[in-house]
């Protein structure tokens, strides 16, 4: 099986601290990680050899962790699947999500998700590694879906996925056209009484910010992209509906039309995120 691991040179300049403040402070790993690879038998290792977080390495060692997971805990068996991926490295998956496939397994599937799917493309290729989704699509939006391969990646993209460090930038097919052609949707989300799944502007709501821009607008619909600031729950399929804008085929806050498309029509059309870790 293929391993991901981080290694650090020790230079004069580190030669002396303990392992423990050179994994946290000089490789950026949080101490969740931390308190899960010191266990594994070649989790932190200098010179090749397992060390405890309290050693001190010398100037001309080499500082070695783990990053990939020996184990899954995550339950989710491996299935074969479609996967359309658009880039991957040692820390992330890219993919080109379809319609209609959940991310997550769940009640009626549970052998069909991205998450099974990619597990055995894993098992595959040989590569250790469980599901780690960085950000979530719901079944029936489409487009680019970020995937770390280990812990330690998907803490630091999530802890990006808010910021200008993870930008996203969707497609979307409203009813109408919108006026003005481009503008911002600043307005809170919160819960919808009375429905489980729904959600509504409200002066309570958490804080929402939706930037829009028509492309083409048609007769009576318009291609539309947005670049979300924050990323509520059916954050663009509110807001276009506040504006009296629904999105195409949204039986939820517009108007279902199965013969035309049976799902709101939204597509993650762009992804930009720092570096990878490295």
């Amino acid at each position: 099986m293929s391993v991901r691991r981080l290694e650090l040179p020790i230079t004069r300049a580190l030669a002396g601290i303990k392992v423990d403040t050179l994994l946290k402070r000089h490789l950026g790993l949080s101490g969740t990680v931390v308190r899960r690879i010191k266990w594994l038998p070649d989790g932190i290792l200098v010179d090749g050899v397992r060390v405890n977080t309290r050693f001190c390495p010398q100037e001309g060692q080499v500082l070695s962790v783990r990053l990939s997971d020996p184990e899954r805990r995550s339950g989710i068996l491996p299935a074969p699947g479609p996967l359309d991926i658009v880039y991957e490295d040692g820390d992330v998956v890219v993919l080109n999500k379809a319609p209609g496939v959940p991310v997550h397994p769940g009640p009626g599937h549970y052998s069909d998700t991205v998450g099974n799917y990619l597990l055995y493309y894993y098992d595959q290729e040989g590569t250790e590694g469980d599901f780690h989704p960085v950000h979530r699509l719901d079944r029936g939006t489409s487009g680019l879906l970020v995937v770390a391969r280990h812990p330690h990646a998907q803490e630091v993209l999530k802890a990006q996925l808010h910021t200008d460090g993870f930008h996203r930038e969707y497609l979307a097919v409203c009813q109408g056209v919108p006026e003005p052609t481009a503008g911002t949707v600043d307005a809170p989300l919160g819960p919808k009484p009375g429905s489980l799944v729904e959600q509504m502007v409200r002066p309570d709501g958490k804080p929402a910010r939706t930037h829009y821009e028509v492309v083409k607008a048609g007769e009576n619909c318009a291609l539309v992209s947005l670049v979300l600031d924050t990323g509520r729950t059916h954050q663009i399929r509110v807001h276009l509906a506040h504006l009296g804008h629904p999105l195409v085929g949204d039986f939820l806050y517009g108007t279902e039309e199965p013969d035309r498309i049976p799902r709101p029509t939204r597509h993650t059309s762009h992804l930009y995120t720092s570096p990878s870790p490295r």
